[in-house]
């Protein structure tokens, strides 16, 4: 196999967004490197995102700001739970999630997904929560 280098990168956080992901949230493209990939996500005031699950990435999520609740299904364990600037928590591959702002300015978070997003079809709905 050929290692192909990944250029150096360096991002600055867009005003706009560059895309909406499956789940309806705004997500703004960060660094990437072959094995994953970093976006700012934002969810204005009293929004709710779509339930969703992935067929190959886990990801790991940083709250940035506002305020919300994840609830997240995987097997048996299933839990919601509140977020808030500081708070972290992981979306394993196959778990079913949903999250929606509780607060009145954007919840904003830094996610990584390993391996980098591969695409819209990534994606599997799910029995919302809320």
């Amino acid at each position: 196999m050929i290692d192909i280098p990944i250029p150096l990168q360096t991002r600055w956080l867009p005003e706009a967004y560059d895309a909406i992901a499956p789940d309806g949230s705004e997500i703004r493209l960060l660094a990437t490197v072959r094995g994953g990939s970093m976006v700012h996500c934002a969810l204005p005031p009293g929004a709710v995102s779509k339930a969703v699950a992935h067929r190959r990435v886990e990801e790991l999520w940083y709250c940035l700001s506002g305020e919300g609740q994840v609830w997240r299904r995987l097997g048996e364990a299933e839990e919601v739970v509140d977020v808030r600037a500081g708070c972290s928590l992981n979306i394993p591959t196959g778990a079913s999630f949903q999250f929606r702002n509780t607060g009145s300015a954007p919840l904003c978070l830094i996610i990584t997904t390993i391996p980098p997003w591969p695409g819209d079809d990534e994606a599997i709905p799910r029995e919302r929560r809320w």
